[in-house]
């Protein structure tokens, strides 16, 4: 079966920091290609700061245009919102019988796993590849995660670029520059469609 990695994230803007794991994910692993799923809701987040849909759809198709080993994918454009993760496996599960699913997610989510939805199959049913954030190593992650069965989890060791989309949307909002920190691709979709401006 073909091994997929599913990236999730609203990408409100995508940036370098999203890029490299993702690529490192689809370049170190196992894994045959990673999908960078955008969601238009994510039930934890504020929806008030998202652009429309098909504007972050767009930045990421750019931002990842010249990599054969990403895809995006706009599933969760179609599926009842907000956007629950299961939902989402369950449905990819469905309409790509021959392809193997694995969740990617930063060690943050992996703690707060527990307040997810149907968590219990999530970790039961997928693998799930697991990057630390700067200031944790693996083993923290693994001893202290509120989640009950860590047996198909794999800390990889993905390096980590300390940058939020909340602080791009403000350095935006603010006239400041943040070349090299966004493709330039996304810099010239950012500014052709006025985009963070307000």
């Amino acid at each position: 079966m073909k091994r997929v990695g599913l990236y999730f994230g609203t990408f409100n803007p995508i940036h370098i920091g999203h890029l490299v794991i993702a690529n490192y994910m689809a370049a170190h692993t196992d894994l045959d290609e990673v999908w960078m799923v955008v969601t238009p809701h994510n039930p934890l987040k504020n929806r008030k700061v998202l652009l429309p849909d098909n504007h972050r759809l767009q930045m990421v198709r750019l931002a990842i245009m010249d990599n054969n080993n990403l895809n995006v994918s706009d599933v969760e454009f179609d599926l009842p919102q907000p956007n629950y993760t299961i939902n989402t496996l369950d449905q990819l599960r469905e309409t790509h019988p021959e392809t193997s699913f694995v969740l990617i997610m930063g060690e943050d989510n992996l703690r707060g796993l527990h307040k997810w939805k149907s968590y219990d199959r999530i970790l039961e049913e997928f693998d799930l590849f697991v990057y630390p954030r700067a200031h944790t190593d693996g083993e923290e992650v693994s001893k202290d995660a509120p989640v009950i069965d860590l047996t198909r989890v794999t800390i990889c060791e993905a390096p980590m670029i300390k940058i939020s989309s909340t602080f791009l949307r403000n350095a935006i909002k603010t006239q400041k520059d943040i070349r090299y920190l966004v493709p330039d691709k996304v810099i010239n979709y950012i500014s052709n469609n006025y985009l963070y401006e307000k």
